[in-house]
């Protein structure tokens, strides 16, 4: 059956439902969903929570998949029967948490699903920005031959900062080490990892932040986190550094960035991630040459896809039947990004 029929299909043909909130998941979550005698409904990606939470209400949900879109207190308790909700990837700020708790109704993520993929999204932005690919790639198609004057940067002993060395932060630090990059890692919720995995630790962000030429966010989205790039930090950087931001938006301060970009206090920032997605129209972001902007797609490749999706049903299964939740997988309150 495809997705455009699924997400037409009102029959309960079987005894359990869940609601993603996107047009589509991989076909072979659909699957595994449909033989643990759960039916697939579909709700279009970023619709306004107060409609979620109708569909979901009048469906009565056991279960929500989360893609896109925020998962709010009135969504959550909008079906009696719910029991799990499940992210379709690792981010949850786009849920209420702490509704979720209250309701005792565990939030769970796909863990590791898309480590790779954000990583080769951060390394692909790191690389177009030391090498200037993009006003290199404007001038030429506008008439202009920079050769004579240009000279391009080696990511051979160049450093880069990771904040966040989880399994994004990992796989991130292996690829930047292939290419002859120094790394040096912020992390203080993994007291360790980067030594054992042969990498230089930061035990403070100020201290690390003038000697880097990269700077590449991993951590999630939390109260901590918010702002923590602020135009305080920014101004701490080599004007030479540039900044990936491949995990959650509000980390880096946007007003703050955009003014840095635009003084020149660092040479260039890549953001997958934003504060208010999709970001405004008119921000000043845009009129800036040294930026690269792509649309949280980072984690979004066939494999990664197929992944999330799949990882995300068998929580939901293990739930409806009766398990107790991956406590590896389980976001906690503590964890709110307000």
């Amino acid at each position: 059956m495809t997705q455009d029929s699924l997400q037409g299909a009102r029959h309960g043909q079987r005894g359990r439902r869940i609601l993603v909130t996107h047009n589509k998941i991989a076909e072979k979550a659909i699957r595994l969903l449909n033989e643990h005698d759960i039916d697939v409904y579909f709700s279009p990606p970023y619709d306004a929570s107060d409609i979620v939470a109708k569909r979901a209400g009048d469906l009565g949900v056991d279960g929500i998949m989360v893609r896109q879109g925020r998962i709010t207190e009135e969504v959550i308790a909008a079906s009696p029967r719910l029991k799990v909700i499940a992210k379709h990837g690792v981010g949850i700020d786009n849920v209420d948490i702490a509704a979720a708790a209250t309701l005792g109704i565990p939030v769970l993520r796909a863990m590791g699903s898309n480590s790779r993929a954000v990583a080769e999204h951060t390394i692909a932005l790191a690389l177009s920005l030391i090498k200037e690919i993009l006003p290199l790639d404007k001038a030429v198609k506008s008439g202009e031959w920079p050769k004579p004057t240009f000279i391009g940067k080696d990511f051979l002993g160049a450093t880069i900062g990771l904040i966040g060395y989880g399994g994004i932060g990992r796989e991130t630090a292996r690829m930047a080490e292939a290419l002859g990059m120094e790394v040096v890692v912020h992390d203080p919720f993994a007291p360790g990892a980067a030594e054992a995995d042969g990498f230089a630790s930061a035990s403070d962000i100020d201290h690390m932040l003038p000697d880097l030429d990269i700077l590449s966010i991993h951590c999630p989205l939390t109260a901590a986190t918010r702002d923590l790039i602020d135009a305080r930090r920014l101004g701490l950087m080599k004007k030479t550094a540039v900044l990936v931001n491949t995990a959650r938006g509000g980390i880096i301060n946007e007003a703050a960035l955009a003014e840095a970009l635009s003084a020149g206090t660092v040479a260039g920032a890549a953001l997958d991630s934003f504060a208010t997605e999709p970001p405004a129209a008119d921000s000043p972001l845009w009129a800036l040459s040294t930026l690269i902007a792509t649309p949280h797609i980072g984690g979004v490749t066939y494999g990664s896809a197929d992944a999330m999706a799949v990882i995300a049903a068998q929580h939901i299964i293990s739930i409806l039947d009766g398990n107790e939740p991956d406590e590896r997988s389980v976001a906690r309150p503590t964890e709110l990004s307000i």
